[in-house]
């Protein structure tokens, strides 16, 4: 009993007497403790992935990254906290005190009071090793670790800044997800395209888009192709033509790249330097000039009189553009973006507007070409007047199966178009890398889904 009373007591003191303690220390991520202007000696506590350790005689320091931005927060402390397990590719806990920096290369720096390893890392049997630039194809091997490196981190990081903006840019919308495969006790795919439910949609809210995950079973393994990849769609009632349509394609395009380069400039500036030199430069010439507009037929005798030998010749009006002929047609346009109107009915789906144009039967279609991958966009008016589609999906065979894209006609219809954008194409245009696989997370394609 006497024991109980005193222990009342002591809780009873400690209740009214407020102990000294520290303040607790506030968790940063790496990006907003480089960016800290409160420099004298905030309390932090900061986590991540050692990227460097150098110790010296009395001082360790260490580099600590958690994937926020491109460039480590360097924390320094005495000697005495060296450990064999303070290694590359660590995770750890570092408290301690906010302080501005001595050094030129950056401008905070954190002073450390504690150390916690939360992880080890055996850095020898570590395929990423520290200080080596490697390849992209070597890193391609190991897709469940490459995000780790400066090189995937920043295109992962502009890929999401690049996703922002384009939801940004057409807020507000309707976006269609197309469920899997037999879920619903009859014939159901993964789909290729969300525009004609895009279509369905548009009637009720007149501009809609589409933001997501795609897939097609193409047996190739280009270096422009995968079998899953993301696509940017997007659908507007009351386009009368192809120039209202061309005039999206342009400002999204633009209005995109602008905010990367405005909210991503590190990253950018590292895949313009060490994979694609130069490309800056391509990339400014992009957005400064108005994008370019040819037919098909200009497209066509441009080509004829190419003096480069193409693997498939463009003989004859007809054939369909091969990516050797887009490249050839922008380096052409001077590396000018540029866009290709009204493609031959017989090369395109039976949804897109006939122009009506005698024997050389054109659809209102376009498509947009760029630097480093060729076509980036494709789009088309699409056919509203129900009588030609009718008789174009007769033709086809197709009449009991679209009878509902039909009704769309008989009920309210409108002038109407769209476009897809390959979003993984977008990255590689802008970025200048040259192969598909390196600017999406996990590549899949045709003999190949490691993940």
């Amino acid at each position: 009993m006497l024991g109980a009373r005193c222990l009342f007591r002591a809780l009873r003191f400690c209740s009214s007497v407020p102990c000294p303690r520290h303040k607790p220390s506030s968790k940063l991520s790496v990006r907003d403790a480089l960016r800290s202007q409160n420099t004298s000696g905030e309390r932090v506590k900061v986590q991540g992935w050692i990227r460097s350790v150098r110790s010296q005689k009395e001082v360790l320091f260490l580099h600590v990254n958690d994937g926020s931005s491109l460039e480590s927060l360097q924390v320094v402390t005495d000697s005495s906290f060296d450990s064999k397990e303070l290694v590359f590719g660590s995770s750890v806990e570092v408290q301690g005190q906010l302080v501005k920096s001595p050094s030129k290369r950056q401008n905070v720096e954190l002073k450390a009071e504690k150390i916690e390893v939360i992880g080890n890392c055996d850095a020898k049997a570590f395929p990423i090793k520290y200080k080596e630039r490697h390849p992209l194809e070597y890193l391609r091997k190991y897709p469940h670790l490459r995000c780790r490196t400066n090189v995937l981190g920043s295109i992962l990081r502009i890929r999401s800044e690049a996703t922002a903006a384009i939801h940004s840019f057409f807020k507000p919308s309707s976006k269609i997800k197309v469920p899997e495969e037999n879920f619903f006790n009859v014939p159901a795919f993964l789909t290729v395209s969300g525009q004609l439910h895009l279509e369905v949609m548009s009637g009720a809210f007149t501009q809609v888009f589409t933001f997501g995950p795609t897939f097609r079973a193409e047996n190739s393994q280009s270096r422009r192709h995968l079998a899953e990849f993301y696509m940017v769609e997007a659908e507007i009632c009351f386009a009368e033509n192809l120039q209202n349509l061309m005039q999206v394609i342009e400002d999204l395009f633009k209005a995109t790249t602008m905010i990367i380069l405005s909210n991503c400039p590190e990253d950018v500036e590292l895949c313009h330097k060490f994979i694609a030199p130069g490309h800056k430069d391509r990339l400014e010439h992009m957005l400064k000039n108005n994008f370019l507009i040819i037919s098909y037929m200009e497209a066509i005798e441009i080509l004829k009189k190419a003096s480069q030998n193409f693997t498939f010749t463009p003989e004859v009006w007809g054939v369909d553009l091969q990516t050797e002929h887009e490249k050839y047609l922008v380096k052409h346009c001077g590396n000018i973006p540029v866009f290709v109107t009204n493609y031959p009915l017989a090369l395109k789906p039976f949804y897109m507007r006939d122009n009506e144009d005698g024997p050389q039967h054109t659809v209102a279609a376009v498509d947009l070409l760029v630097p480093v991958v060729g076509e980036l966009f494709g789009g088309s008016l699409r056919e509203e007047r129900y009588h030609i589609l009718e008789q174009r999906l007769a033709r086809l065979g197709l009449t009991e199966v679209y009878q509902w894209y039909l009704d769309l006609r008989r009920f309210g219809s409108v002038p109407h178009g769209g476009f897809g954008m390959g979003f993984e194409r977008y990255l590689q245009c802008i970025l200048g890398i040259d192969n598909i696989k390196d600017v999406i997370p996990f590549p899949r394609f045709t003999h190949s889904c490691i993940l």
